[in-house]
């Protein structure tokens, strides 16, 4: 059951991830004069990615109290997987 509740964070850490890189991709696209400018769409990423981080980790107390330190370390770890991954996919295309 250990390494489900580890496999499952991996993948919530990894959903987690998605939301920094659609706010990055808005803020590319921000235009001097926009409303929303660079730093909120930036802002609204991070806030995203939290909620889904958040959500997910209380949702697995609520279930499964006995599972919640390696779901959380997998979200961990599958949060910083991805962002490794991003950053050597996106210097190696330069």
């Amino acid at each position: 059951m250990v390494v489900v509740a580890v496999l499952i964070g991996v993948v919530v850490g990894v959903a987690g991830f998605a939301p920094l890189i659609f706010g990055m991709n808005k803020a590319r696209m921000a235009t001097p004069t926009s409303n929303f400018g660079h730093a909120g769409s930036l802002l609204l990423g991070v806030f995203l990615s939290l909620l889904i981080l958040a959500a997910a980790v209380i949702a697995c107390v609520m279930l499964a109290r006995d599972l919640a330190v390696p779901f959380v370390l997998g979200a961990a770890g599958g949060l910083i997987a991805a962002a490794v991954v991003f950053g050597i996919r996106n210097n190696l295309r330069k």
